[in-house]
């Protein structure tokens, strides 16, 4: 049996700024990857292809991170805990994907995290100006 379904997966990371990415599915996933309190069954190759899934999406939002990140000022006390999270998922995300439940597991607590310090960055950032 076929699927029409298509994992993304852009080690390159150029998709990121150009596809808009569903936060609420994906934290769906990220949600149900943590509850897994055993081995939940699945082929290698499945395990292999959700953690591929996890992490173009974490390059994508690591991508939103350093954007955010850029946008404030430089003393601002957000950006050195940004580019500490940043450095973090650039090593993880480096690291080739396993079939293995702890390497989805672990993509799973990255991405998290990842959401995690976008929306702190988006509370960090300075009202836009406005005009009269």
């Amino acid at each position: 049996m076929s699927s029409t379904h298509m994992v993304l997966h852009a080690p390159e990371g150029r998709l990121e700024a150009e596809l808009p990415l569903d936060r609420e599915l994906h934290q769906a996933l990220v949600k149900a990857v943590l509850g897994w309190t055993a081995d939940p069954g699945l082929p290698p190759a499945d395990l292999k292809q959700i953690t591929l899934l996890l992490t173009g999406t974490a390059r994508a939002i690591a991508a939103d991170v350093r954007r955010a990140a850029d946008l404030l000022p430089p003393e601002h006390a957000a950006r050195p805990l940004a580019h500490v999270v940043l450095e973090e998922a650039d090593r993880r995300l480096s690291v080739p994907a396993e079939g293995t439940t702890r390497c989805t597991q672990r993509h799973a607590r990255l991405l998290r995290a990842l959401y995690e310090r976008l929306d702190r960055l988006a509370s960090a950032a300075p009202e836009p100006a406005k005009t009269p």
